[in-house]
C-alpha cells in the first residue's frame, strides 16, 4: 500500500522522524513496493528499504532522529 502523504505513513515512522526523514521514507517505501509488485515478501522489503534510506542520511541520538551531520562523532571543522 504505497503512502501518498505523510499523514498516511505508520504512527511510529510519524511520531518518531523528523519531517524530512519521512519524506524519505515514504519515497523510498513507494518506490521499493512498486518495484516488487507481486513478490510475496513485497511490503516487508519496501519497509526494509524505507528504514535504510532514512538511516543514511539519520541516526538516532538520545531517543530523537537526528540528521547524520549532526549525529555521535561529528568533527567540528
Amino acid at each position: 500500500m504505497p503512502y501518498f502523504f505523510n499523514a498516511d505513513l505508520p504512527a511510529p515512522v510519524r511520531n518518531h522522524l523528523p519531517a524530512h526523514a519521512q519524506d524519505i521514507y515514504r519515497s523510498a517505501f513507494n518506490h521499493a513496493y512498486e518495484a516488487r509488485v507481486g513478490e510475496s515478501s513485497q511490503e516487508e522489503l519496501a519497509y526494509r528499504i524505507a528504514w535504510a534510506g532514512v538511516k543514511r542520511l539519520y541516526v538516532t541520538q538520545a531517543d530523537t532522529w537526528v540528521p547524520r551531520d549532526q549525529g555521535p562523532g561529528r568533527m567540528e571543522d
